[in-house]
């Protein structure tokens, strides 16, 4: 029996590298899937610039400029500023301010701050923006364009981003964002009254490459 095989064998050799070639052909699928998946998936944290807002040098502030004038900070907020690439124009920021949280160290004044008049923080607790668009104004230093929310009312606001220089560093957010009380359902003894929210806000790089500025003229 053994004489058998080795005489088919010999007449019919097979070919040792048929099974790696088959093997290689059934892996192929898989070895595309993985590359076209590199492809399409977004960069990571690491390959992009991470910023991280710091809320002990931040702050955020809610002011009337009316007969009688009124100022209170917000204590509690979120804010973030992302990045999609090492672009500066690629930035996102983005902020929500509990409007439940604004004080004045005065009792009265914050009850007046909190009433249905002014930021009705009973029935709208959140005030927001949003970029969704980034100017460069300067070498560095950009319009942040987006969508201001207060009241369930939203309007385009402009703030301002400025980023260091050189390399890693730090980046602020600013900007004064007016408006009328009518614009917003807010109520007073006056008419014209206006308001505003100023934000100042510090930004930290955390991680990642710097931010490469493109040539401003």
């Amino acid at each position: 029996m053994i004489g058998l095989l080795d005489s088919y064998e010999s007449r019919w050799p097979v070919d040792k590298n048929a099974s790696r070639i088959q093997t290689l052909v059934m892996r192929l699928p898989v070895i595309c899937l993985v590359l076209v998946s590199a492809m399409l998936c977004p960069p990571s944290r690491a390959q992009v610039p991470v910023f991280q807002v710091t809320p002990i040098q931040s702050s955020i502030r809610f002011n009337t400029t009316s007969s009688r004038p009124l100022t209170g900070n917000f204590d509690k907020w979120n804010a973030t500023l992302t990045f999609a690439s090492r672009d500066p124009t690629s930035a996102v920021f983005q902020v929500e301010i509990q409007t439940a949280s604004v004080h004045s160290r005065d009792s009265k004044n914050d009850d007046e701050l909190k009433s249905k008049n002014l930021l009705n923080v009973a029935q709208d607790p959140v005030i927001s923006f949003k970029s969704d668009k980034v100017v460069q104004t300067g070498k560095t230093t950009y319009d942040l364009v987006g969508t201001f929310t207060m009241r369930g009312v939203s309007k385009p606001a402009t703030l301002k981003l400025a980023i260091a220089d050189q390399g890693g560093g730090s980046g602020y957010v600013q900007g004064i964002v007016p408006f009328d009380f009518k614009d917003y359902g807010m109520t007073s003894r006056k008419v014209n009254e206006r308001g505003e929210v100023d934000l100042n806000l510090k930004a930290d790089q955390v991680s990642g490459p710097g931010l490469i500025h493109k040539r401003f003229q």
